[in-house]
């Protein structure tokens, strides 16, 4: 979907261009028409119907769009028949119907009304909708007929998706088939009744992504439609009687503007429209991750995103040999035997999106519920139907549980449901949590001992160094210890001064979280903002880390390093103080659904360069070599002009001006941007960082974390995906949606030419950093990429492995495979 730009619907000229182009403000009566280049504009001046010709196309269509710049189209009338010239014509004919007519006065296309009306009238409503009416009638809103029984791409507040159960009647959205043709694409949105109340999309008969059943607030797997969002801009509303069933929303006050499209791939996304910027803000797009594809795990598996591989046998299930398997598609747990129902129990799945097929009663609560299930041995599951007021009803399910997922806990979605299984394995898991939970408090107690222990005696080392400094001399070599004194070159903050500016580290005043802990952001007495990061008691990063860090950043002065203010080691607490950076990391931007609609290809661009440059300076302009090891989207900073600074150097590695590569039993670092041959043998380089360079610049192409991706049809991360569509021709599909229509081609492309560079699997085969600072302001001819090194889906584990991340504490799990290029 287009990142569409700036419009007002209130200011002046607007309204001067409508007495200008308007036929005749917002109706048209019988004998009335309105030609190709007049239009209709409704009162309140948001919306306009007339003739347009979509994206590169000639053709002419009747519509209905916001009156902005430029348009941004909701509904079309001939969708099925163009107009091939600028000769259409509007009209109402004498018996009361709306036709649309071509040159030749042919009807194009027709309100097809069943009645007829003398004293008809058509009117383009403020809500966008156009209505057909009595004017004599006394009912103001009731319509012969209107555009919103027959919606076309675009879902607008007050329009019903949904049926009439009396006529049988359905009105559902269909997405264009592409940007320059308006006629019905492959995609439809609808709302599915056949069980209790879901949307889905759909191709043709077959699910492609759907919503769970609502329960009395919310659609348990679609996000966007929650109400406990932070940014509450509408209320959904689903409405059941005997006459209708249907799913329709509103916008909390009158000065919000919400619409819902989608696009020609099938997403529903969720628009708002911001009235300081001018322009479309994407709140939200689904399906959100792979989990929403339908059927994305097969029978009884739990999909969840935040792990690998995402597909999981549900409790009290065992997975199908896979042989046995028809299809990917066929893939399947099957149940454990077990006695009934003696032998079974039911164990609660918290923030579930619940599986379909299911069979439901109002009148029974969870008890009642949960007794009918007992007693029925066929019956696999149980939930409540409606969860407001304590919760209601009953939902049972008797076959395989399909299209079940563990909800993300960064959105309020997901609702509890009972899954049977044998009473085996409801104790061995009742036990584990116990068990797990005593081993996390043994191992919490044992890590506080051994970090204290390591405090006490770095401060007793600590003490003792510093009253050698202090003599100013060295032992070995008889002179003056200037080096030390140079180490520690970098003010020291006392922990009640920390404390006072993060307000005794007030979680409203926390800016994020790591495997070294928590971040702050504080305020100095003198009204200085910083950051302040304070490592774990558990944390990974202990005193030889912070020290590292400290010595290494008290040397560095470069506009794409993020400044280190200070220290505080006090007790057990160990802290880093740093400038602040109001704009956070960049993975805060780039894979977030809304907030990547901010980052235009400029300033992504801007991010790219600025990030190189921090790495040139890291390895080649400062006085030691340094290498980073840990260069990942989170360790980007950007500052309020949104300008890169590259943080965290706990884990970086110095070298001498003439050493160009180390070797290390301990492999640290981030799955997803480690280079091959680090991860597998320890070996890290320059070109360690260069490979970790070019996988974050895929990713700020892409929008897409290389970690974590996969690809539905080649079963490919980001980087083997990025070579798949190079090879074949189409570097373009990789492009981040939202920039595809604002961004230079030719630097975006030649940005994916040069991190595919920067990710080949032989380190020799890498540029350096000066030689990609050069590829990236020039136009120089590129040599052509070579194999990737690329992470495959399958872990194997190295005891002596560490990582800088708990989401990613597993090392060495990357497998180097060999990809052909067709």
């Amino acid at each position: 979907m287009k990142c569409l730009p700036v419009f007002n619907f209130f200011y002046l000229l607007s309204f001067i261009s409508v007495i200008e182009l308007s036929f005749g403000g917002d109706t048209i009566t019988i004998g009335q028409s309105i030609s190709d280049g007049e239009t209709l504009v409704s009162s309140s001046l948001r919306f306009e119907l007339g003739f347009f010709s979509p994206g590169n196309s000639n053709n002419r269509y009747l519509g209905i769009w916001y009156k902005s710049s430029p348009r941004t189209v909701v509904w079309v009338a001939n969708r099925y028949k163009p107009i091939t010239d600028k000769n259409g014509v509007l009209t109402l004919s004498n018996n009361g119907s709306i036709l649309l007519l071509n040159q030749e006065r042919s009807t194009i296309w027709s309100s097809n009304s069943s009645r007829v009306l003398e004293t008809a009238v058509v009117r383009l409503l403020d809500s966008g909708n156009l209505v057909l009416r009595d004017n004599v009638s006394r009912s103001s809103d009731e319509y012969m007929w209107q555009s919103f029984d027959y919606p076309s791409d675009t879902l607008l507040p007050g329009m019903k998706l949904g049926w009439n159960l009396r006529t049988r009647f359905e009105r559902y959205l269909t997405a264009w088939r592409n940007a320059d043709d308006p006629t019905p694409g492959e995609f439809s949105f609808r709302f599915d009744i056949s069980t209790m109340a879901e949307l889905v999309t759909v191709t043709g008969s077959k699910i492609e992504v759907r919503s769970g059943p609502w329960n009395g607030q919310q659609f348990v797997g679609i996000p966007m439609f929650f109400p406990r969002l932070k940014n509450k801009v509408y209320i959904p509303m689903l409405v059941r009687t005997e006459d209708e069933a249907y799913y329709t929303y509103k916008p909390i006050n009158d000065k919000v503007i919400p619409r819902l499209y989608l696009d020609q791939s099938g997403k529903l996304q969720r628009f708002v429209w911001n009235q300081t910027s001018s322009e479309w803000r994407m709140s939200y797009s689904w399906p959100f991750d792979a989990c929403d594809n339908y059927a994305q795990c097969g029978a009884n598996s739990n999909c969840r995103i935040s792990k690998t591989p995402i597909c999981e046998c549900l409790a009290g299930f065992i997975s199908k040999p896979q042989d046995d398997w028809d299809s990917p598609y066929s893939r399947r747990c099957d149940r454990k035997p077990s006695d009934c129902p003696s032998g079974e129990g039911f164990l609660k799945l918290q923030r579930m999106k619940l599986p379909e097929n299911y069979w439901s009663n109002k009148s029974m609560n969870l008890k009642e519920c949960e007794a009918e299930c007992i007693r029925n041995c066929s019956c696999r599951a149980y939930a409540n139907s409606d969860i407001t007021g304590g919760g209601s009803g009953c939902l049972m399910w008797f076959g395989d549980l399909i299209d079940i997922r563990e909800c993300t806990e960064e959105f309020s979605w997901g609702q509890d449901i009972f899954i049977r299984v044998p009473a085996a394995d409801l104790e061995s898991t009742q036990y584990s949590s116990k068990h797990s939970n005593k081993k996390k408090r043994l191992k919490i107690i044992v890590a506080m001992s051994i970090i204290s222990g390591m405090l006490i005696l770095g401060l007793l080392l600590g003490m003792a160094w510093k009253k050698a400094k202090n003599k100013g001399y060295n032992k070995r070599t008889g002179q003056e210890n200037e080096d030390q004194n140079e180490d520690l070159e970098l003010p020291l903050f006392k922990l009640a001064t920390i404390a006072n500016a993060t307000g005794n580290f007030s979680i409203n005043n926390k800016l994020g979280e790591g495997g070294f802990g928590l971040v702050y952001k504080g305020t100095l007495a003198d009204g200085q903002e910083i950051a302040v990061k304070r490592l774990s008691k558990i944390s990974e990063q202990g005193l030889k880390e912070l020290k590292n860090e400290v010595i290494l950043f008290s040397k560095l002065q470069h506009r794409n390093l993020v400044k280190l203010l200070g220290c505080c080691i006090q007790g057990e607490e160990k802290l880093l103080i740093y400038e602040f950076m109001p704009n956070k990391s960049l993975d805060s931007f780039i894979f977030d659904q809304t907030r990547r609609t901010l980052l235009d290809w400029s300033k992504r661009f801007n991010i790219i360069c600025g990030t190189a440059r921090g790495l040139l300076y890291l390895h080649q302009d400062s006085r030691l070599r340094i290498i980073h090891r840990d260069l990942k989207a989170s360790n980007v900073l950007l500052d309020q002009d949104m300008n890169p600074k590259i943080s965290d150097f706990g884990l970086a590695r110095t070298f001498a001006r003439d050493e160009t590569e180390g070797n290390t039993n301990r492999v640290v670092g981030t799955y997803g941007y480690m280079a091959p041959e680090y991860a597998s043998d320890g070996q890290f380089s320059v070109k360690s960082d260069v490979f970790s360079f070019g996988v974050l610049l895929l990713e700020i192409v892409s929008g897409k974390r290389n970690r974590g991706f996969y690809h539905s049809d080649n079963k490919l991360n980001l980087i083997g995906h990025a070579w798949k569509l190079w090879n074949k021709g189409m570097p373009s599909q990789l492009i981040d949606a939202c920039i595809q229509d604002s961004c230079n081609f030719a630097e975006v492309i030649r940005c994916i030419h040069i991190g595919l560079l920067c990710v080949q699997q032989h380190p020799e085969d890498r540029p350096c950093m000066p030689s990609v600072i050069l590829m990236l302001g020039s136009e120089t001819v590129l040599s052509q990429p070579k194999q990737p090194g690329y992470l495959a889906h399958r872990k194997c584990t190295r005891p002596d492995s560490s990582s800088s991340m708990p989401e990613s504490s597993s090392t060495n799990t990357i497998m180097i495979s060999e990809l052909e290029g067709r």
